[in-house]
């Protein structure tokens, strides 16, 4: 799944081990989450989202085509 979260990141100067212990999740699930590898949870994204003070849907991006298929 598309998403923000390096952008979010970045704009904070968090590393990606800043921003998994403050998840309480590992620095490679960050990094997998990142890159599209792996979809968070419901619980996880909603932590991200209160993190971030933004919405779910404004850090994890839908991708259209990959729903049609």
């Amino acid at each position: 799944m598309k998403n923000r979260l390096k952008q979010l990141r970045a704009e904070r100067a968090w590393s990606q081990g800043d921003l998994a212990a403050q998840l309480g999740i590992s620095r490679q699930s960050v990094n997998a989450i990142e890159t599209g590898k792996y979809d968070p949870s419901l619980p996880l994204a909603f932590r991200i989202a209160d993190l971030f003070g933004a919405r779910i849907e404004d850090i994890f991006l839908r991708d259209v085509q990959q729903q049609e298929a």
